[in-house]
Parts: structure tokens; C-alpha cells; sequence
């Protein structure tokens, strides 16, 4: 097989992998705006996903769409789209509908009830940790007016995965590095701690 097939099968490849992704995205009810927040990836790269204009997917652009839509990045890659629409569509005819109740009970602000009803997989991914605090946000003038649903929920999920990454890092030698930055972070956030008495 020449060099010339190999790359065009590449190319094609990750022709199909653009398609896949916004397929899965538009199966999700995420528009573009969303998917780039809930990925943390740049609009831009979002929007020339959708468009197929991206040739060639970093891996690490694979790997935060992969995450977001609750995939492996092998089965992203690798299955076909109808198996992976299959999976979806079950994950969410699955999902908790008495829990689902249970937080649009606790939902007072009708910017929070109609983000569960547009993002119910969402919901259900919050741990119960994580609604206690979006929940605590909820009244006229609270933090959800003025940053938004959707915001907040992102700024859930992400801290969800950096504690995570950050107790994987803990777990290796390179916990010598990790240390003295957070030490130094978190001097920034709490620069006044009283002097301990001597025990």
C-alpha cells in the first residue's frame, strides 16, 4: 500500500470523525457555543469541527469531545456513528427519572428548570455534592442571575476533573513538582493563615 493511500485514508478518516462528533453533538441538543464551553475547547476549533474543516484532530481535542460525549476515544474513533447514536439514546431513555423529579423539586429559578429540561443527561451527571451547591446558588440576585446555568454547571464539571487530575499527578513521583505550585495558588487565595500554637 503506498504512502499516497495511507494518507488519504487519514484524511478521510478524520473527515468522518468531524461528521461523527457534530452528529453526536446534534443528538446531544448541544449547538456549537455549548459544546465548546462543556469542552473547553476554542470556538474556533469547535466551529471548524462542524464545518469539517479541522483535517487532523489533535489528540487531546479528541480526547475533551470523547469525555464530553461519555465515550472512549477508541469507540469515538473506531465505532460506527448508528452504534454510537444507539448508546446514546439509551444512556438518556436510562436515565433516573425520580431523581430527575427530585432536582427539578429543588429547582426554584426557572433558568435552572429549563436547563435541566434542555440538558437532563447533565443533570444526572451532577453527584449530589454538586447539586447541594448549584441548588445554594438559586434566589433573585444569587449567582446564577448573573453567571448563568449552564456557567456554573461547567464550572462544576471542570473542577470535577481537575481534583481528578490532580490526585492522578499525586499519585506519582511528580507529586515533588505538584506541591510547591498549589502551595504557591493557594497562598494567592488565602495570603493571612493565624500562626499555629505549638502542640
Amino acid at each position: 500500500m503506498s504512502a499516497f493511500t495511507i494518507h488519504g485514508m487519514s484524511e478521510n478518516a478524520e473527515e468522518g470523525l468531524n461528521q461523527k462528533i457534530a452528529r453526536l453533538v446534534e443528538e446531544k441538543g448541544w449547538n456549537q457555543d455549548e459544546f465548546a464551553r462543556l469542552t473547553q475547547l476554542h470556538r474556533l476549533t469547535v466551529r471548524n469541527i462542524f464545518q469539517g474543516e479541522s483535517k487532523r484532530l489533535h489528540n487531546a481535542t479528541v480526547s475533551a469531545c470523547a469525555r464530553t460525549l461519555g465515550f472512549s476515544v477508541h469507540d469515538l474513533r473506531a465505532a460506527p456513528l448508528s452504534s454510537l447514536l444507539s448508546r446514546l439514546q439509551r444512556q438518556q431513555s436510562a436515565l433516573p427519572t425520580q431523581e430527575l423529579r427530585t432536582r427539578y423539586e429543588r429547582a426554584t429559578q426557572p433558568e435552572v428548570l429549563d436547563w435541566i429540561e434542555r440538558h437532563p443527561e447533565l443533570a444526572a451527571r451532577l453527584k449530589p455534592d454538586e447539586l447541594d451547591e448549584l441548588m445554594s446558588l438559586q434566589g433573585t440576585g444569587g449567582p446564577l442571575t448573573s453567571f448563568g446555568v449552564g456557567k456554573s454547571v461547567d464550572q462544576i464539571f471542570r473542577r470535577r476533573r481537575l481534583i481528578e487530575k490532580v490526585l492522578d499527578i499525586a499519585g506519582t513521583e511528580l507529586i515533588d513538582l505538584l506541591e510547591p505550585m498549589v502551595d504557591l495558588m493557594h497562598e494567592k487565595i488565602q495570603p493571612y493563615q493565624p500562626p499555629q500554637t505549638p502542640g
